[in-house]
C-alpha cells in the first residue's frame, strides 16, 4: 500500500523548538521480542544497544504545536540503525507528514502534558483509561545536551519503502525520576516492569529532521 501524501504536505527538512523526557535503558531481546511492537520484518533482527522511550512537547513546528510519546528499543539488523517501533502523536496533520516523509508509523490520541516548577504530569489517550500516565521530577544542575550525548540514525519501513534519517537535536538537560508511571500493554509497551538507566529532561532545544534517503523494499 502506497503512503498517501498528506493534503496539507509540510515537505523535510523541519526545524522543531520544544522540551522532552528522555529515558534511558538497555532492553533485553527476548523483551523486545515480545513486548516492543515489532513488526513482521524486525522479528529476529535486534540487536541491542541503548533504548530509548521520549516524550516530547514540541512547542513549535511546520504543522504547530504538538506532543508525543515514542519507543526506539536499540539497533536492528541488517542495518544497524534504531527504530521507531511504537509512536503516538496528538495532531493528524504530524502523523500524516511524518509518515509520508519519513515512514515514521505515527497514530493520534489525545495527549496532555501539565508542568509546574519541577514537575511534569503527562497523559497518553483518553483521560479515563490512558494509554500511558507519568509524573515526573526534574532536578539538578543543567548540562549540555546534544543528540551526540543520545545519537540517533533511523532505519524506518513503511508500506514498501525504506527511510534513513538522522535527526539532529541540542538543548539544555537535567536529570529526572520518574515518581509514577502507568502503561497500558495493549498499546504501548509496558516500560513500567523495566528500570531505566537513566533519565532526563531537555528544555529549549532545537530538533532538525532532514529528509530521508528513500528506497524501495526488494524481497
Amino acid at each position: 500500500m502506497q503512503i498517501i501524501k498528506p493534503a496539507n504536505h509540510f515537505p523535510a527538512p523541519w526545524d522543531l523548538q520544544g522540551e522532552g523526557i528522555i529515558m534511558v535503558f538497555n532492553f533485553k531481546k527476548d523483551w523486545v521480542e515480545n513486548n516492543a511492537f515489532l513488526n513482521a520484518d524486525q522479528k529476529g533482527k535486534f540487536l541491542g544497544g541503548l533504548g530509548y522511550v521520549m516524550l516530547v512537547n514540541y512547542h513549535q513546528s511546520p504543522v504547530g504545536p504538538y506532543k508525543e510519546l515514542l519507543i526506539i528499543p536499540g539497533k536492528f539488523s541488517p542495518h544497524n540503525r534504531q527504530s521507531i517501533t511504537k509512536i503516538f502523536v496528538d495532531s493528524d496533520s504530524s502523523t500524516q507528514n511524518g509518515r509520508f516523509n519519513w515512514g515514521i508509523p505515527k497514530e493520534t490520541v489525545p495527549m496532555i502534558w501539565r508542568s509546574e516548577k519541577n514537575w511534569d504530569t503527562i497523559g497518553i489517550g483518553q483521560e479515563d483509561d490512558p494509554i500511558l500516565f507519568c509524573k515526573i521530577k526534574t532536578y539538578g544542575i543543567p548540562f549540555p545536551a546534544t543528540t551526540k550525548l543520545v545519537p540517533i540514525k533511523l532505519y524506518q519501513e513503511l508500506s514498501g519503502q525504506i527511510f534513513l534519517t538522522n535527526p539532529q537535536g541540542s538543548g539544555w538537560g537535567k536529570l529526572a525520576k520518574v515518581e509514577s508511571l502507568r502503561v497500558n500493554k495493549d498499546f504501548f509497551p509496558n516500560i513500567s516492569e523495566q528500570k531505566p538507566l537513566f533519565c532526563f529532561k531537555v528544555n529549549s532545544f532545537h530538533m532538525h529532521f532532514p529528509e530521508s534517503i528513500i528506497k524501495y523494499v526488494v524481497r
